[in-house]
């Protein structure tokens, strides 16, 4: 029985590919996992295509499987052609739409919130310095970070390693372009695989710099090997353990999300190991069902 201290883990739905929506909720939700952070070219390769009742849908069908559509991540992979640096102004308008989309998407979806990443459509154009790719980012975060303030969700910029983009890549980094946005809109969060390889502070002392002030609205949890928690050398214990205390005091909503990019020893079994794994850190210091 999940109470409310209950800390909801949710599964990036891509994992499970290709089955289909029904399939992986009705998989995710046998293994354990509270919900589904969806990537929207996994339920159409144009994700604009997507409409409202067939956002709706998806929403009854987590449901109907006892599970819920915590956010959306992977954003700007289709359609092709997005930037939200690109010294072309037309390209990053039509971006800019994209994004104002999918924030609709996900709150059709009863999302909380969206995650940016998406590397390629933010890394420093050639013929652009670094500071003119911050200021047309800036711009158009600062459009998606108003929508999603007015959907009342969260649109979170996520850091990544230097090996994917050369564009906002430490928590500060992050923490920075919301200061410069200033919108309530707007937040970071951690990605624990590309923290392990980009940061100076570990995972928990991030947490504990970051989530207190505000600007942390979400984590995924993954190994810096980019395979399933558990499943490297990061140590989850701590982060988990952190993260329910702040639970408990209220400055966190109790999400986190398993994001593995390598599926060992496939989808399926990459999902099961992971939520095992963390249900049993949970168990260990508290009841977590």
């Amino acid at each position: 029985m999940k109470t409310a201290s209950h800390m909801q883990i949710a599964l990036c739905n891509e994992v499970l590919q290709p089955l289909d929506f029904p399939a992986q909720c009705r998989l995710a939700a046998q293994l354990g996992y509270d919900a589904l952070e969806v990537a929207p070219f996994t339920l159409k390769p144009d994700p604009l295509s997507i409409t409202d009742a067939e956002a709706r849908d998806c929403a009854r069908v987590a449901r109907d499987h006892g599970l819920f559509i915590s956010g959306l991540h992977w954003l700007l992979v289709a359609p092709a052609g997005l930037s939200i640096v690109s010294a072309d102004a037309a390209q990053r308008q039509r971006t800019v739409d994209v994004m104002r989309r999918l924030i609709e998407l996900c709150a059709l979806m009863g999302g909380r919130y969206l995650v940016h990443g998406s590397p390629k459509q933010r890394s420093v154009p050639p013929g652009s310095s670094h500071a003119q790719a911050w200021e047309r980012a800036r711009a158009c975060l600062g459009h998606a970070a108003e929508h999603a303030q007015a959907c009342r969700l969260h649109y979170c910029l996520e850091p990544l390693s230097m090996v994917e983009t050369d564009l906002v890549n430490t928590v500060g980094d992050a923490v920075r372009m919301v200061t410069d946005v200033g919108s309530p809109g707007l937040k970071t969060m951690i990605d624990c695989s590309a923290a392990g390889q980009t940061e100076q502070e570990s995972v928990t002392e991030l947490i504990d710099r970051w989530m207190p002030s505000g600007h942390i609205a979400h984590v995924q949890i993954n190994d810096p090997n980019r395979q399933g928690p558990g499943q490297g050398d990061m140590d989850f214990g701590p982060i988990l353990r952190r993260l329910r205390t702040l639970q408990h005091a209220g400055v966190y909503d109790g999400i986190v999300a398993v994001e593995p990019f390598d599926y060992v020893p496939d989808g399926p079994g990459c999902a099961a190991r992971a939520i095992g794994y963390v249900r049993g850190i949970l168990q260990e210091n508290g009841r977590d069902d």
